[in-house]
């Protein structure tokens, strides 16, 4: 528990009351009933509401449109679950043994959840500003990378069918693996007449942006 508590705050910037608090932001359900859920879901709306503060203030003359495409990169799964490979959250995951072997500890959906976890720890014993803190600081190196506003690869393969004159892709699931709790997914996009790719990933959109990504590398 100490080491938690160093980790509380050298990683999140906050000296913890409530142990207990961080420490079930850790926890998956595989290990026990007093697990991370309730808090990710809270987690998740502060992530949403800072980020969109954030970006605000950074682009105040950028579209609406754009500043979306940055937000649901920025608060994707995938970004979360990296934010929390630099934080080294996972020597600190608690999983049940059959998690660990399935590979939880490297799932992007679990840690991503877990980072979400955090964050709503962190709203329940500082506030929003030691959220915003935490995420600000979380977050820089991303943001920083990000000169322009990118683009979705599902939308600019849509883009890519309409100016050639063909149908919208379509997207088909061809596998599902793993367990419940890490699931991996193979989706196969495709244009009609121009070719088809696959992708994975460990959700359905993850996947679909995945195998999208692969047939606009065809494709260019």
């Amino acid at each position: 528990m100490s080491d938690l508590a160093t980790f509380v705050r050298d990683k999140l910037g906050h000296q913890p009351n409530d142990l207990a608090l961080f420490e079930r932001a850790l926890t998956h359900p595989s290990f026990g009933r007093d697990h991370y859920q309730r808090l990710e879901f809270l987690g998740d709306r502060v992530l949403g509401l800072v980020m969109a503060e954030w970006l605000s203030e950074l682009f105040p003359s950028e579209p609406e449109g754009l500043l979306s495409h940055r937000f649901t990169n920025l608060v994707s799964r995938a970004q979360c679950a990296l934010v929390a490979r630099d934080l080294g959250l996972v020597d600190y995951l608690r999983l049940g043994k059959q998690a660990w072997d399935d590979g939880g500890s490297q799932s992007d959906n679990i840690l991503g959840d877990v980072t979400e976890g955090l964050i709503g720890a962190l709203y329940l014993e500082g506030g929003v500003n030691a959220a915003r803190s935490f995420i600000r600081r979380a977050w820089a190196p991303i943001v920083d990378s990000q000169s322009s506003a990118p683009r979705h690869p599902k939308s600019l393969l849509h883009e890519w069918a309409e100016g050639h004159g063909r149908k919208p892709p379509t997207y088909k699931v061809i596998e599902r693996t793993g367990p419940p709790h890490a699931p991996r997914f193979t989706v196969r996009a495709s244009v009609k007449g121009y070719g088809e790719a696959d992708g994975e990933g460990s959700s359905k959109h993850e996947a679909e942006t995945a195998a999208a990504t692969a047939l606009l590398e065809q494709l260019a």
